[in-house]
C-alpha cells in the first residue's frame, strides 16, 4: 500500500478562538487535492499546519512518514504561495526567486541557472528586474510560484491562488498548474472556495466547515447529496 506524503491524524489546533477539530486525512504523492469550504472555514489554518507553522492540541501531520515539526525548516521540501503572493516588496522579481536558494547557500551559477529556468517556464524572462508593485496579478501569481517551485518541493501548497485574478488570466494559470503538476510529479494542495475551480483541477476535494474536515469526495462525485446538511446547503443541493 503506498505510503501518503501527508498523513493528518486526529488533528486540532486552536488559534485565537477558532479551533481546527479532529481533522483527519491521506494525501497521497503526485495527488492534487482540494480543500473546499466558505471563509472562516480554516481552510488557511489547515493548510498552515501542514507546512508546520503550529503544534496542535492534539494529533499529528505527518510528511513522508515523519512529523513536519520533527523536520528542520529547510529540510522540508515544501512550498507555499499565499493569496496576497507574499512577495518581498523590496525585491526584485530575480532577487525573490533567488532567495531561497541563497538561504540554502547554493552558489552562484546554480542560483542563475535556476532562476533562469523557473523565469523560462512561467514566461517572466521579461519582468525579472521589476518590482513586485509594478506587476500584474498574473505576474506577482507567477512570480510566486517560480519562488516556490525553484526550491523543487515535494508539496505545494496554494491557497487561495486564483481568487485576484481576471477570468482569462485565471483559466491560464490553472492550465499552467496543471503542467507544472506534470512537469514537477509533486504533491499539490489547493485551498479555494471555487466549486469549478476544485472539480477541474483536483482528482479528490475536502469539503471544510466551521474548523472541521466534514467530507473527503473524488471530484466528480462533488454533487452527489451528503448526510450533513451543511455541505448541502455550502453545494446547493438543499431543497
Amino acid at each position: 500500500m503506498t505510503m501518503p506524503t501527508i498523513k493528518i491524524s486526529d488533528f486540532s489546533l486552536r488559534k485565537g478562538s477558532f479551533q481546527l477539530s479532529d481533522i483527519s486525512c491521506d494525501i497521497y504523492p503526485q495527488e492534487l487535492f482540494a480543500i473546499l469550504g466558505k471563509t472562516g472555514a480554516g481552510k488557511t489554518l489547515l493548510l498552515e499546519s501542514v507546512a508546520g507553522y503550529y503544534a496542535g492540541l492534539y494529533g499529528c501531520i505527518y510528511l513522508n512518514g515523519k512529523s513536519v515539526l520533527d523536520i528542520p525548516l529547510t529540510e522540508r521540501r515544501i512550498g507555499f504561495v499565499y493569496q496576497d503572493y507574499g512577495l518581498f516588496p523590496h525585491m526584485t522579481v530575480e532577487q525573490n526567486i533567488s532567495y531561497g536558494l541563497k538561504m540554502r547557500r547554493k552558489n552562484r551559477s546554480e542560483i542563475a541557472n535556476e532562476v533562469s529556468r523557473m523565469a523560462e517556464l512561467l514566461s517572466i524572462e521579461h519582468i525579472l528586474k521589476q518590482h513586485p508593485g509594478t506587476l500584474s496579478g498574473g505576474e506577482r501569481q507567477r512570480t510566486a510560484l517560480a519562488r516556490a517551485l525553484v526550491l523543487s518541493p515535494d508539496v505545494l501548497l496554494l491557497d487561495e491562488p486564483f481568487s485576484a485574478l481576471d477570468p482569462v488570466t485565471k483559466k491560464s494559470l490553472r492550465n499552467e498548474l496543471l503542467e507544472i503538476h506534470n512537469n514537477f510529479q509533486c504533491t499539490i494542495i489547493l485551498v479555494t472556495h471555487d466549486f469549478s475551480e476544485a472539480q477541474e483541477l483536483a482528482g479528490r476535494i475536502g469539503i471544510m466547515s466551521n474548523g472541521r474536515l466534514k467530507a473527503v469526495r473524488h471530484s466528480d462525485a462533488l454533487f452527489e447529496p451528503y448526510e450533513d446538511e451543511n455541505i448541502n446547503q455550502f453545494l446547493g443541493l438543499s431543497k
